[in-house]
């Protein structure tokens, strides 16, 4: 690490790759209940001559920017000149502790405001997991700051009924959304860095196995340092940071539908009207009734936010992404830690 951490995370070893040399930043959030909070992101500007795109990578739970540094890596590779930007939220990654209970319309306001802050325009979007609702969300007030939009495992629309769920997957016994109510705050590290980095078809005595060593691995501070598992691991031995992320888990029963529940500090929160307020912008301003941009998608199939059904929705949404879509049988929910550079060339293939 070649930089100074000024934020309140527990994650202390950064491997060298976490962000490209220099292009480390800070941001000070001014409005809003995290005013003066402060969020870790880079700002890499690649290539020669002016860049002919912004890319923003927007990270879900329980991650952080790192997880698209194998996509950074291959646009950087390709020479192509474009401007990187990517952030960690509130209590993930390099920034600061969450401060609440936080779920995707918060750190969405958030967003927004370093988009602004950045001045971020022309911008090809991409999202992952929660990052869907987060990215989408941030620019709702102006959505011609995108220009185009990378969908990878995610959605923002009502989670179909059929196949996988959240409340059947990875397997009908142990469904994700029951993880948070099984595993105390103190191990969630170790969940975190087993389902990010090993997210590929598996059965039951290899998911078990796999979780119960990543687990004590946590527990007894053995993942290595400056490792991916350490990363995504790390940045959870924070109680307040773990406790945030499995709120989302919490919440992934009703993805798409509206959430409502009761935080310790603010009270009632809702994002019924945030979702709905997403799915009406994503056709009318994206879609062939606005600006049809160009869009793309990358799935990995044994995953709730992979499956035909949710492709269907963004297809309908955006009947663009249809030619651009790609499904990927053998990976899983973070399709990014393994198809970094097929990721990449999906991006720059949109803006030719």
């Amino acid at each position: 690490m070649s930089f100074e951490i000024v934020t309140s995370t527990p994650l202390r070893d950064v491997p060298h790759d976490y962000a490209p040399p220099g292009s480390e930043r800070w941001f000070r959030l001014t409005d809003g209940p995290d005013a003066g909070r402060t969020l870790f992101y880079y700002d890499h500007v690649t290539g020669s001559g002016t860049p002919e795109q912004t890319v923003l990578f927007v990270h879900g739970n329980p991650e952080c920017s790192y997880t698209y540094r194998h996509v950074r890596d291959a646009l950087m590779q390709s020479g192509r000149p474009l401007r990187i930007v990517a952030m960690d939220h509130l209590g993930f990654g390099l920034s600061d502790e969450a401060t609440f209970e936080m779920v995707d319309m918060h750190h969405a306001a958030n967003l927004r405001q370093l988009v602004e802050h950045l001045d971020l325009r022309d911008v090809t979007l991409v999202i992952h997991d929660w990052g869907g609702p987060i990215g989408i969300g941030a620019f709702l007030d102006e959505p011609d700051r995108v220009t185009a939009l990378v969908a990878l495992n995610t959605t923002v629309f009502p989670m179909p009924s059929e196949g996988y769920t959240y409340k059947n997957f990875p397997f009908p016994w142990l469904a994700w959304c029951w993880t948070p109510f099984l595993i105390p705050g103190r191990l969630w590290g170790g969940v975190a860095s087993y389902v990010v980095g090993h997210a590929e078809p598996q059965g039951t005595v290899r998911f078990l196995r796999g979780l119960t060593s990543h687990l004590v691995r946590f527990a007894r501070r053995r993942h290595a340092p400056g490792s991916a598992d350490a990363v995504f691991s790390e940045q959870f031995r924070s109680r307040a940071n773990a406790t945030a992320s499995k709120r989302h888990v919490r919440q992934t029963p009703r993805w798409g539908h509206g959430y409502r529940y009761e935080d310790p500090t603010h009270g009632a929160q809702d994002n019924h009207a945030f979702y709905r307020r997403i799915q009406d912008t994503v056709p009318r301003e994206w879609g062939p009734a606005g600006r049809e941009i160009p869009a793309a998608g990358a799935f990995g199939s044994w995953d709730a936010c992979g499956k035909d059904e949710v492709i269907a929705q963004w297809q309908d949404a955006l009947p663009q992404m249809t030619p651009h879509t790609q499904r990927f049988p053998s990976n899983g929910h973070f399709i990014e830690e393994h198809r970094g550079p097929e990721i990449a060339t999906a991006i720059l293939a949109l803006r030719g």
